[in-house]
């Protein structure tokens, strides 16, 4: 019998542990697979870890993933894709965003030789401002990157042994494992579903969090960031030598046309501006490369815990 993995990481979710494993136990009922069924607790300080551990006598298939400490969400999914060993490997949150009652149809497109299946959304039940934002960020994702995903498509989704395989063997630090799974160019296609909104409790992805993935994204799948400061300079050096030339003349013809020091004040001011901006981006760029230089491991796993 294929085996199925299902990897969710959780991050103080208390409130909503319970219900996850229930409706989770509840569609696996329906699924005629054996389920290995990976929860990874990325450093939570709450009662989380305390109430997984009360349900390993009562769900065989679950293992608990203990992180050391807070890694983030995205090295927390790498860390259950390191364990899990099922013939196909379904990645979903924790907080019931995600319907676990979509997973027979994942399944479904998975067996009609798709190595990704995609869930994507349809219609997403969340804040006007979350909500505007995330629709920005996808936008502005595939106009700048250079292998862009699927619209409204995240993390919720299926993928084959065989790309998990190739996904544990990337090395790099910031990762962001929707551009990384359609990096590799395996056949895909995509299912489509209502997001639901949260079911108890805040997100626990902040805004900073959410602006620190959205630059992974952005930086490690794209050079449109340096070659708009390269046309930048350009741009501003042939407005510089036309400006040059311009004064020149004028001064030629003895027209004292500039006066004051309002014309310097603001090209310094805007030039200032400028090189500052494109700093910032030149340090994304470097900030990254020492990440990846120091060679630290993206997760480490405190204990597995298991019903064996």
């Amino acid at each position: 019998m294929k085996k199925i993995s299902i990897v969710v990481p959780i991050f103080n979710e208390e409130d909503i542990i319970e219900e996850l494993l229930n409706r989770i136990c509840e569609i696996c009922k329906s699924i005629n697979y054996s389920i290995e069924l990976l929860v990874v607790n990325d450093g939570s300080h709450d009662n989380t870890l305390n109430i997984l551990k009360s349900k390993i006598s009562l769900i065989p298939f679950l293992k608990i993933i203990n992180l050391s400490r807070n890694f983030g969400h995205q090295s927390a999914y790498m860390a259950g894709l390191s364990i899990a060993d099922g013939d196909a490997v379904i990645m979903m949150d924790g907080d019931l965003q995600d319907p676990p009652e979509f997973i027979p149809e994942l399944i479904k497109k998975w067996n009609e030789n798709n190595d990704i299946v995609l869930a994507a959304r349809k219609s997403r039940n969340e804040t006007f401002i979350r909500k505007i934002l995330f629709t920005c960020f996808h936008k502005f994702f595939r106009f700048i990157s250079d292998h862009p995903m699927p619209v409204n498509s995240g993390m919720f989704c299926l993928i084959d042994k065989v790309v998990a395989t190739e996904l544990n063997k990337m090395p790099e630090r910031n990762r962001f494992i929707p551009g990384l799974r359609d990096w590799l160019g395996f056949k895909s296609t995509v299912a489509w579903y209502d997001r639901d909104k949260r079911f108890k409790g805040k997100p626990k992805q902040s805004f900073v969090k959410l602006l620190n993935m959205a630059c992974d994204a952005i930086f490690s799948f794209s050079y449109k960031p340096l070659r708009l400061i390269l046309l930048f300079g350009f741009f501003i050096s042939s407005i510089s030598i036309i400006y040059a030339i311009t004064l020149f003349i004028l001064r030629i013809i003895k027209i004292d046309y500039v006066k004051g020091f309002t014309t310097p004040t603001v090209a310094i001011l805007f030039l200032g501006g400028l090189i500052l901006f494109s700093l910032g981006i030149l340090g994304e760029y470097l900030g990254r490369i020492y990440d990846e230089v120091k060679q630290r491991p993206i997760f480490i796993i405190s204990e597995i815990i298991s019903y064996k």
